[in-house]
């Protein structure tokens, strides 16, 4: 598809399902682009990849779910931040990441078993069998609640990994220090509420 075709650097990116998966599978936030009626918007939200599509949830009043769900175009973007690439130049500094970004039209996820699985497996996502420690969603609870779903079927991975590229002429000889400072999210001791 025209809109996921990398054009600068393309050696960098992958249509490869299993390449996007990972990242989605990884990832905890994503942000979502949409035309809203006072122009465009971007905004920052939980999700959980579930087969073919990504999901996403809030309050059955939450305007951008209310827009995706009546099936205006959307674009999200993942991304997940490996390492700063610090060069002896400007010119060469980068950062290594790994990122999605898919195209497409979300749709309502009216089915309640459908909408418990979905919260369900965000639920895992989050923390690792939280949907077993937890209640789940009443049926008023679920009703307050909309899931979009949006189809991967136009999504595309784009990849940087590796040391600066190397400098040339004069600049390899600066007496700046180069390399990689790796950034590694972790997660914190609980602290109960």
């Amino acid at each position: 598809m025209d809109r996921t075709r990398l054009r600068r650097k393309p050696q960098r990116g992958s249509h490869d399902r299993a390449v996007i998966d990972k990242i989605l599978d990884e990832a905890l936030i994503c942000h979502i682009a949409f035309a809203s009626p006072h122009g465009p918007v971007v905004l920052p939200t939980s999700f959980v990849r579930v087969g073919d599509e990504l999901h996403v949830h809030g309050a059955i009043a939450n305007a951008m779910l209310t827009r995706l769900g009546e099936g205006v175009d959307a674009c999200v973007a993942v991304t997940l931040l490996d390492a700063l690439v610090l060069a002896k130049t400007a010119l060469h500094h980068s950062v290594n990441y790994r990122s999605v970004v898919l195209f497409g039209r979300g749709h309502r996820i009216d089915d309640p078993a459908t909408k418990r699985a979905s919260l369900a497996a965000l639920l895992d996502k989050v923390v690792e069998n939280r949907s077993a420690e937890c209640r789940l969603p009443n049926d008023k609870e679920l009703a307050a609640t909309q899931v979009i779903a949006l189809p991967l079927a136009e999504a595309s991975a784009k990849i940087r990994t590796g040391p600066p590229l190397e400098e040339d002429g004069a600049d390899a000889a600066l007496p700046y220090w180069a390399g990689l400072i790796p950034l590694v999210t972790t997660r914190g001791l609980p602290v109960p509420a």
